[in-house]
């Protein structure tokens, strides 16, 4: 009997909690890989992502690190996505911390290059190290990432999936901008690699079976000792195999 299949009790819901520990040293390797992914560009100094250049702009300003602003602003994404009810996973909340703490450490471990070959070699290893990381901690399935959860939220209220795209990169972008955050070629490069990227990542890294649309590890662990009928879960079940 395949360990996703629905059987009475709580069998199938303790399974998904084991399914749950067993992908969460793949998901904080693909987020800590996507950190240093981040920290890379910001090193290579040839322009840099949207949010990055938003989180760079801020810490212009601030006393805080590029890290800690992707860590505060991914907090406060989480807080939004919860108000609305959105799906709140476990990778949600690990994005919000694990990749910002990455992001600092490698920054903090390796200076810029002295070179311009170098710093242009990790512009543009910088991306293909995001798109593993994505491609890692995406498909474990333990749920999107605070700025993926905020397209998904516009598309469910009915803005096409490019305009929400569009705007949760365009509008921090545009602010970083104003800041001072790095924009040059590297930005460019950045958003025409990266798409192309991710999705390869993910068809190499992706579990196979995987129990339910999103799997909230916190609901896994916790249906035992508050079960709901499958008919009135507000997400997709478990998959019959």
């Amino acid at each position: 009997m395949s360990e996703t299949r629905s059987t009475a009790g709580g069998a199938a819901r303790s399974a998904t909690a084991r399914q749950v520990v067993r992908r969460l040293p793949q998901l904080i390797a693909g987020l800590w890989i996507f950190g240093m992914g981040l920290a890379l560009v910001v090193l290579g100094g040839q322009g840099q992502g949207p949010w990055i250049v938003f989180d760079e702009g801020v810490s212009l300003h601030t006393p805080l690190t590029i890290g800690t602003v992707a860590i505060l602003v991914g907090v406060v994404l989480v807080a939004g996505l919860a108000l609305a009810r959105e799906p709140v996973g476990f990778g949600t909340l690990a994005n919000a911390v694990v990749v910002g703490v990455s992001t600092d450490v490698t920054l903090a471990i390796f200076d810029q290059p002295g070179s311009v070959i170098g710093q242009v070699a990790l512009t543009l290893v910088s991306p293909l190290l995001v798109a593993l990381g994505s491609g890692l901690y995406l498909g474990v399935m333990l749920g999107p990432g605070p700025r993926d959860g905020v397209m998904t939220a516009m598309h469910r209220r009915g803005v096409p999936i490019w305009l929400a795209r569009f705007i949760i990169e365009a509008v921090p972008f545009t602010i970083g901008a104003i800041l001072g955050g790095t924009v040059g070629w590297g930005t460019v490069y950045w958003l025409v690699v990266i798409g192309p990227a991710v999705n390869l990542a993910m068809k190499f890294r992706s579990w196979p079976m995987v129990p339910s649309r999103w799997i909230d590890v916190f609901n896994a662990l916790e249906t035992d000792r508050h079960p709901v009928p499958r008919t009135n879960r507000r997400h997709p079940g478990f998959r019959r195999h």
